[in-house]
């Protein structure tokens, strides 16, 4: 039999234990790593997400064995609410005190002997359920009962309702999420990491002409609760500070800009190679290129084996239906394109700038910028496991940016590199040139 899980409820904050915590505002990449960390106690998880239409409704993980549902913001992709749907699965307490467990039932007086007071619940005359709430937190009783009374003639309090002896109802859901009122809540930032840390909040790509140059990353450096408790006169954050980063830039240039990377990752194939006008030409070098993945930032940077400088940038979109999804936070760039359409009324060409962010549709592109026609299939699948069950992605060429899309419409990512003919050891040397 499995052993039930046993969580402290924090208002407005989280479920957590000494083991495993799910707090509000954490990634959805951490929630996962968190539940995959614990596979032999939490188990039958369940992810869901509208295929067609990702933006339009959020991402739920459910533990169904353990009775607990974690909402994300689809935009952010943020623990946005928790919602215990099931109080019979696990153990729950509010700071030392249990108040759902085999031995105790979580009635209207356990919630009031355990939170404490507050406003009388809203009583829902339709779907019969009263509803409990604090700050931050909201608890559901199932309610049928004769006893409906109106309070200022307009909704029904939980105060004013009676029950017949030893027929309290029982909490048959509860939720924590942040602010007053969880019908209009939202996903809070990230908690705060105990060590100092650097978050992106945004990379823009530079362009000169219909050349991509690099990027510019928007850190946000954040001290960790360590040294804003040590040195509480230095707790505010620093402005944010941009890096650019552009191709030619050697390693340690890079490491300066933006710190090490999540991972070092050696190519050993390019399923896109094939189309290059020199893919079957005998290497000189047995050296491989390689990735410098930043999973926090959405971001791989890819270095030339022979010169060590940058080759290629390839940001993420995260979006879920991707073979890819989780591996990334989503890379929030931002990219201006010259739009160089004919007008219908006038003879002469307009350019207005194009707009390119994550939540940009492909089809809203290619009607302004008109790029290649014929799209490279791409399947992705690893060399242990060639089974894709997300299907082929469609890569578009413009200029010296591939945009992969998704069958629905959505960017998967964008790959920027250098055109055929130039080297990174050159443009390194037109960098400082031009400085």
């Amino acid at each position: 039999m499995q052993k039930m899980l046993e969580l402290e409820v924090i208002p407005e904050h989280g479920l957590t234990s000494e083991a495993i915590e799910f707090l509000l505002g954490m990634h959805f990449s951490t929630a996962v790593a968190s539940v995959q960390g614990h596979v032999g106690h939490i188990k039958g998880v369940e992810i869901s997400y509208c295929d067609r239409d990702p933006l339009a409704y959020d991402l739920t993980i459910k533990l169904s064995q353990d009775g607990i549902k974690l909402i994300f913001d689809s935009i952010s992709q943020r623990l946005k609410v928790i919602e215990v749907y099931d109080l019979s699965m696990v153990r729950l307490k509010y700071g030392d005190l249990l108040f759902n467990c085999p031995d105790v039932s979580p009635t209207i007086e356990q919630i009031d002997q355990s939170f404490g007071a507050t406003r009388p619940g809203v009583y829902d005359e339709e779907k019969r359920r009263f509803t409990l709430t604090f700050r931050g937190l909201a608890f559901e009783f199932p309610a049928e009962t004769k006893f409906q009374p109106s309070y200022g003639g307009s909704r029904r309090e939980l105060g004013r309702l009676q029950f017949p002896p030893g027929e309290s109802p029982s909490v048959s859901h509860m939720a924590i999420y942040s602010g007053n009122s969880l019908a209009d809540c939202t996903a809070p930032l990230p908690p705060l990491s105990r060590l100092p840390t650097l978050t992106c909040r945004g990379v823009d790509i530079l362009r000169s002409g219909e050349r991509t140059t690099g990027v510019a990353v928007t850190l946000e450096p954040n001290m960790g609760e360590i040294a804003r408790s040590s040195f509480p006169a230095r707790s505010v954050n620093s402005d944010h500070l941009k890096r650019p980063i552009r191709f030619g830039d050697s390693v340690q240039d890079v490491m300066s800009a933006v710190g090490a990377p999540s991972r070092i990752f050696y190519k050993s194939e390019d399923k896109m190679k094939i189309h290059s006008p020199n893919a079957h030409r005998k290497s000189a070098s047995l050296k491989s290129d390689y990735f410098y993945n930043y999973f926090t930032m959405g971001m791989d940077i890819l270095f030339d084996a022979k010169n060590n400088k940058v080759k290629k940038f390839i940001l993420h979109t995260n979006f879920p239906g991707h073979y890819n999804f989780n591996m990334y936070h989503r890379c929030e760039f931002s990219l201006e394109l010259a739009d160089s359409a004919r007008a219908r009324s006038q003879a002469q060409f307009i350019e207005t700038p194009v707009h390119v962010s994550p939540f940009t549709k492909w089809e809203t592109i290619a009607e302004k910028l008109k790029p290649s026609e014929r799209p490279v299939v791409l399947n992705r699948a690893s060399s242990t496991n060639t089974t894709n069950p997300f299907g082929s992605t469609f890569c578009y060429g413009y200029q010296d940016i591939i945009f992969e899309v998704m069958p629905n419409g959505h960017i998967a990512s964008v790959s920027l590199y250098l055109p055929p003919g130039l080297s990174p050891s050159q443009e390194g040397e037109d960098s400082l040139l031009s400085l």
